[in-house]
């Protein structure tokens, strides 16, 4: 039996989960999330305690047990706080800002590449060298970050690039020029 899986997940007040036809459902403040459940699991709503459930010992629901309690806690933390992953911007002169529904990110190629805000994701630029991506879908928040880093991934030598926040990025050495030696 999953150790996760056995967590009760607390629903705070103002979120709702529903699960029919093997489809759970959680609504909010900030939104609605659905999500197909597969494998023998069970989800139960018992008042502000949803438990989810392997029907057998199996090693595949044992591991879907862990995965959909996991998901669901997601889902009920998305549609009432949501999301949020940080970016920032290390370069001479590199910038983003926002036109529209559109991050234009001027990160040292010839021309600026321009990012359009996926549905469900809000973009924001507190500051020139500063991304911020938020949403209620975790994994949708995840991938529009990873999508942003991957423009212009931190390079090694000088730290240029697109980070995540706190993101430490290891440090080479230079060549040498060999000089000298004997």
């Amino acid at each position: 039996m999953s150790r996760i899986g056995k967590k009760v997940i607390a629903v705070p007040a103002g979120v709702t989960v529903g699960f029919e036809n093997r489809v759970v459902t959680v609504k909010g403040p900030k939104g609605t999330l659905t999500r197909e459940i597969k494998g023998n699991i069970d989800v139960k709503n018992e008042g502000a305690e949803v438990h989810v459930v392997a029907l057998d010992e199996g090693k595949e629901t044992n591991a879907f047990h862990g995965l959909y309690r996991a998901l669901i806690a997601d889902m009920v933390k998305g549609v009432s706080e949501g999301f949020v992953r940080g970016l920032e911007i290390k370069g001479v002169g590199w910038k983003a800002q926002m036109q529209g529904n559109k991050l234009v990110l001027n990160v040292g190629f010839s021309h600026p590449v321009e990012f359009i805000q996926p549905e469900g994701i809000k973009i924001e630029c507190p500051s020139a060298t500063e991304i911020s991506v938020s949403g209620i879908d975790k994994i949708l928040v995840g991938q529009v970050a990873a999508d942003l880093r991957s423009i212009r991934t931190p390079e090694p030598y000088h730290g240029y690039g697109i980070r995540y926040k706190g993101e430490h990025v290891e440090h080479k050495e230079g060549k040498t020029s060999g000089k000298g030696k004997k």
